[in-house]
């Protein structure tokens, strides 16, 4: 059992592992700035910056006469060596933006918190719970490409302001599961 959750946070942090190490955890009272934006800018590419945002999992389990016990961590994480800005000119309605991206990862982070804290641990753990994370990490994926191409990549302001007053509803009703 220990090895198969050893190689479950192996296999899940990875990539992680093979990029640079910095990250900043998701913190409500702490919203992006554009010094947390390190890497070099894809000046091939039409967008003016980019987030790099994504969950982290790792879990492990503990069996006693009462039963399985699961102990998880899950992370909503900014990568600032991996996040981008060019030259631009409405600052802060970029950087708004931009944190909507990392509000997108915050909110998947309390809905993977919430199916865990929910599930009932038995024999198909592993399969399981690599089910609820890939399903979570699937879910964040499509609402970031959504979102983009919903705001035009932050053009439509109509749109960016509908999405602002949607995340805000998302993570208050989560608000019990934040980072």
């Amino acid at each position: 059992m220990k090895f198969w959750c050893f190689l479950l946070i192996l296999v899940l942090t990875m990539p992680i592992l093979a990029q640079e190490d910095e990250r900043v955890s998701w913190n409500a009272d702490k919203p992006l700035n554009w010094s947390d934006f390190k890497a070099s800018p894809k000046k091939h590419l039409p967008y003016k910056a980019n987030t790099n945002s994504g969950l982290s999992f790792s879990w492990s389990s503990t069996e006693s006469n009462s039963g399985i016990e699961l102990n998880y961590e899950v992370g909503s994480n900014f990568y600032p060596n991996r996040s981008w800005v060019k030259e631009i000119e409405e600052v802060d309605y970029l950087l708004a933006h931009e944190q909507l991206h990392f509000d997108i990862t915050e909110l998947h982070a309390r809905k993977l918190r919430k199916a865990l804290e929910s599930y009932e641990p038995n024999g198909k753990m592993k399969k399981e719970l690599d089910s609820i994370y890939s399903e979570t990490e699937k879910q964040r994926r499509q609402m970031q490409t959504h979102f983009d191409k919903e705001t035009n990549h932050s053009i439509n302001k109509e749109a960016e302001f509908e999405w602002r007053q949607f995340l805000k509803q998302e993570l208050d009703k989560l608000k019990n599961y934040s980072s």
